[in-house]
């Protein structure tokens, strides 16, 4: 069973003191079966007024810091050590009723699943006409199959280009582009899973990057992004279409949301100009630790 550290640190530069607002940050990881929490630790600099934790509406574990200072300089940085238990193979464990796609989920479970069913670009055709490109409407095929074709479709097919800054991109402007970020990619596949009528959520976390002895792996360095898909049987399947994982091998789950503007990693305000802003820095590292190593 892997151990990982994160280690987290974004710095943000001023050209003069600004008064700090109220930051939000997203960085605890949601304990389940498959990973579990062993220790975490925040340092802010300056420091903050009040640091208070609260759960979301998704039950994400949010991180409110308030201050009451002015300064040219803010630093967050975050250390998690956690046990990781990965799936290094999908197991496809189907309900009868959902192995062939299309399907119609339970009516129990459909009151739940329907705000992640419905689609966030409703007007916009351009998804489900790269979707007929590979995938024939109303043609019957098995889920598992269908969901791995799509993951493999963006994996394969579009170019991984790290981007500054914030937002995420359209699935229309992805698909123009042919190129995009973890959270780009994400959000298209989503959209495209929507469209077919699946439950489609987003996940932000971190990825572990093997130095050496594996493949490489795009959205290093940074925090990552992903999705899950609602499969009956198997539940919240993890799909990674930036670099083709399915399941959560080497994937570091912290939150997920309906959209990607619900699960920014670190939000904020000051009280200033916007030509006070000189720079932001970013680091993520992601390390494998041995059995029994020391916590933090």
């Amino acid at each position: 069973m892997p151990l990982y550290t994160v280690h987290h640190t974004t710095a943000y530069r001023f050209r003069r003191p600004v008064k700090l607002g109220q930051h939000q940050m997203l960085f605890r990881p949601r304990d389940s079966f498959d990973q579990r929490l062993l220790a975490c630790r925040l340092e802010v600099h300056p420091e903050p007024a009040e640091v208070r934790w609260i759960h979301d509406v998704f039950g994400n574990c949010v991180t409110l810091v308030d201050f009451n200072i002015s300064a040219e300089a803010l630093e967050f940085e975050t250390t998690i050590h956690l046990e990781h238990t990965p799936e290094n193979t999908p197991d496809f464990r189907i309900e009868a009723y959902a192995r062939e796609h299309p399907f119609s989920y339970d009516r129990s479970e459909l009151p739940d699943l329907e705000p992640y069913i419905r689609r966030h670009f409703r007007d916009d055709r351009t998804v489900d006409n790269w979707l007929s490109k590979f995938i024939a409407p109303g043609q019957s095929r098995p889920t598992g199959q269908l969901l791995m074709t799509l993951n493999e479709a963006i994996s394969e097919g579009f170019s991984y280009r790290r981007r500054t800054s914030q937002g995420t991109q359209t699935p229309a402007e992805t698909l123009g582009l042919q190129q995009g970020t973890c959270r780009d990619f994400a959000l298209l596949m989503m959209e495209a899973a929507r469209s077919l009528g699946f439950a489609a959520r987003f996940i932000t976390g971190y990825i572990y990057v093997p130095d050496r002895d594996g493949p490489v792996r795009l959205g290093g360095g940074s925090t990552h992004a992903w999705c899950s898909i609602y499969v009956p049987g198997s539940g919240w399947v993890e799909f990674d279409p930036t670099n083709g994982i399915v399941g959560n091998r080497e994937l570091i789950r912290v939150g997920v949301a309906r959209n990607p503007a619900q699960a920014i990693p670190l939000s904020g305000s000051y009280w200033g100009d916007p030509d006070d802003e000189a720079g932001m820095e970013v680091t993520v590292n992601v390390k494998s630790e041995p059995a029994g190593h020391a916590l933090i």
